[in-house]
């Protein structure tokens, strides 16, 4: 009896392991998000401009990142949401290699939330649409 059980469950184990590689797989091969005309993204030469004034949001990413990736929409989605009232901006962690490490960034994806050019919060990993509004709405 207890070996019929053990039996059952490796082939569970196996069954979930076989589908989560499956949907690995295809997360893996999943094409880019375009993002949103509301994102702009961020150089070393434009960093400083584009964050000092208002409620800006920055997402540090890259195109390797499959979290990125996920976030990618989430993010279009942020941007028309806030109506103008905070500036989304992405900065590819590769590309600018500098201002990554200037903000310690460790781990992407990273959101780093400023106001007048202060950061006020971090948002690290993938969130849910409506967190990140929350987080921009308390510092507006």
């Amino acid at each position: 009896m207890k070996m019929k059980g053990l039996i059952i469950a490796l082939v569970v184990i196996a069954v979930v392991v076989i589908l989560v590689m499956r949907s690995y797989n295809k997360m893996k091969n999943a094409p880019a998000v375009a993002d949103s005309e509301l994102i702009e993204h961020l150089t070393a030469q434009n960093f400083a401009h584009k964050t000092k004034n208002g409620v800006v949001l920055v997402d540090f990413w890259a195109d390797w990142c499959m979290p990125c990736k996920m976030m990618a929409p989430i993010l279009n989605e942020v941007a028309a949401a806030t109506d103008g009232t905070a500036s989304i901006f992405k900065l590819n962690v590769d590309e600018q290699q500098q201002i990554a490490a200037q903000y310690g960034i460790r781990s992407i994806p990273t959101m780093i939330l400023f106001k007048d050019g202060k950061e006020v919060e971090r948002i690290i990993g993938v969130k849910p649409k409506d967190a990140v509004l929350a987080s921009i709405r308390k510092v507006q």
